[in-house]
């Protein structure tokens, strides 16, 4: 398992080194991509990357600074700020995804397509069966 994880590491690395990002700036983007509204507060974002306030803020900033997130001052409270997805940094996230989709295809390419569903299903279940264990009461 330590072995497929380190191939996995290398190949999405190799794929973000493609388009140019780095990965904490990846899944920054990713983050913020998910989301309807494209845009979240700092703290939201970094409870999800479990950084802390300052982490987040130094993160933010490189990625202001490169075109792909700005932060926006909400209307009813000056207080608040959200960080939001530009164009740019959606256009970047997207191509990062083509790219690691691309690699992702590449190492199951071994397997046949029968093989793949019962991994793609096997994984899926160790995950949820992961996630739900670590779920605070």
């Amino acid at each position: 398992m330590q072995l497929l994880v380190k191939h996995v590491r290398l190949a999405k690395e190799a794929a973000l080194a493609e388009v140019g990002i780095q990965d904490f700036e990846f899944e920054t983007l990713h983050r913020l991509a998910s989301r309807d509204t494209r845009q979240a507060t700092p703290s939201e974002l970094a409870s999800e990357l479990m950084l802390s306030p300052a982490g987040m803020t130094g993160r933010i900033d490189t990625l202001e600074k490169a075109g792909l997130v700005r932060r926006i001052r909400s209307e009813e409270d000056r207080r608040r700020v959200d960080v939001a997805l530009t164009g740019k940094g959606h256009d970047l996230w997207q191509a990062a995804m083509a790219v690691r989709a691309t690699a992702e295809a590449e190492m199951v390419a071994a397997l046949e397509p029968g093989e793949q569903e019962a991994l793609d299903r096997l994984l899926k279940r160790m995950l949820v069966s992961l996630e739900t264990a670590r779920r605070p009461s």
